[in-house]
Order: C-alpha cells, then sequence, then structure tokens
C-alpha cells in the first residue's frame, strides 16, 4: 500500500513498531517522491501522538492516513491471556482511534482528508482461536462509521479496507497448518490467497478525489471468501 500510495504521487512515512523501516523508506524514495521512516509501539497512546506530530512537521501536512498496524494472538477463548487481550485491543483497536483524532484534527482545520483503516473478514466473522483480534476488528469497522457521521460533512473521507486471507506474517500459523489451509483455500473462489499488492488498487482509491462521495464503507478485498 505504501508504494502504491508513492506511484500515485503521494508522499510517504512508513512507520515499524521496533525498527525503523528504512529499506521501504529507501524503495519509495526510489520512486521519486519525498519519505520518512519513523518507530513506535502504537499501543502506547503517547507514540500514536508523537508518529502524526513527527509526519506534520517533516511534510508540513497530513492528507491521508492508513491505519494498518496489527498484531494477532491465537489461543482458545477460555485460555485467552488478558496480556494477549490487552495488547491486541491496544494496537488494533485503540491505535485507530488515536491517530484518526490526531490526524483528524489537522485535517478538519483544512477541510479535508482521507483516513483509511484496515479491518479484516473478522471484522464481519468471529474467527476461530482469536477473540481480542475479532472483536479488535469488529470495533474497526465500527469505528469507520462513527467518525464518518461526524466527519463527511467536513470534508473528510473515512472508509476501511477489509483484507481476505493475505499471504502475511499474521496468517503464517494458518498456511502452515495443512487442515486450516486447505479449508481456507477452498472457500476462496479465486483459488488462491491474497498479495499484498492486491490491496493497492484499494487503497489509492479510497485516497484519491475518485472516492470524495464514499464515506464509512468497508471495502471487501477477499478472492470472493464473503459470497460463500
Amino acid at each position: 500500500m505504501a508504494i502504491a500510495l508513492a506511484e500515485a504521487g503521494a508522499n510517504v512515512a512508513v512507520h515499524g513498531s521496533s525498527a525503523a523501516p528504512e529499506a521501504m523508506r529507501q524503495k519509495i524514495a526510489a520512486i521519486g517522491v519525498r519519505s520518512i521512516a519513523l518507530v513506535g509501539d502504537v499501543g502506547d497512546a503517547a507514540v500514536c501522538a508523537r508518529l502524526v506530530e513527527e509526519t506534520v512537521r517533516h511534510f508540513g501536512t497530513i492528507d491521508i492516513l492508513v491505519n494498518n498496524a496489527g498484531i494477532i494472538r491465537r489461543s482458545p477463548a477460555v485460555e485467552h491471556p488478558e496480556e494477549d487481550w490487552k495488547a491486541v485491543i491496544d494496537v488494533n483497536l485503540s491505535s485507530v482511534f488515536r491517530l484518526t483524532q490526531h490526524a483528524g484534527r489537522h485535517m478538519l482545520a483544512r477541510g479535508s482528508g482521507k483516513i483509511i483503516n484496515i479491518a479484516s473478514l473478522l471484522t464481519f466473522q468471529g474467527g476461530i482461536t482469536v477473540p481480542s483480534y475479532a472483536a479488535a476488528k469488529g470495533g474497526v469497522g465500527q469505528l469507520t462509521k462513527a467518525f464518518a457521521n461526524e466527519w463527511a460533512s467536513k470534508g473528510v473521507n473515512v472508509n476501511a479496507i477489509a483484507p481476505g486471507y493475505m499471504d502475511t506474517d499474521n496468517t503464517e500459523a494458518l498456511r502452515k497448518n495443512p487442515e486450516r489451509a486447505r479449508q481456507i483455500l477452498e472457500r476462496i473462489p479465486a483459488g488462491r490467497w491474497g498479495n499484498p499488492e492486491d490491496l493497492a488498487g484499494a487503497v489509492v482509491f479510497l485516497a484519491s478525489s475518485a472516492s470524495d462521495y464514499v464515506h464509512g464503507h468497508i471495502l471487501i478485498v477477499d478472492g470472493g471468501w464473503m459470497n460463500r
């Protein structure tokens, strides 16, 4: 998504939780736009404020926010540890609220902006052995609608993308489980897991003027999974 936005002409601040993603920043810079690499745990409220401040200080403004940070913790609901619940809610849900608040203040003052939250199929479904993740992503869907209701008339678009089963670190455990991997693949009409590049068009659309009359929408990019 960062590469796609850069290719569309956006200057991009990229973020990592424990290390600044310098390699990605260099890829973005090679496209010919300005870039900065930031670091911090978005589960910390103070970090959320700092990330927005550093972005505005570097670029002078913030026009687009993509809330993509996410972690997952797997265990049966009856055994799901309190610390896992808190960590997932803090990173996957509370950070969306906080970053949207901080970036939104700048956008509302200017009368324009695009906020794109990364939801999930578990915004709509309960999943298996990931109760904190399902709760957080359900909340992301509702936050998207809540912010959109307040900000649509003020020139700020708040929408979300719900990716399907993607080939990323978060799904490694599923892909290594032969039975679950088979079950998942059999339900995807497209016949394959998604790749990060499959989200490029969706994020550019929601970040561009082409989506100016789209508010509070959750755009599913799932190879057809939800059709079944």
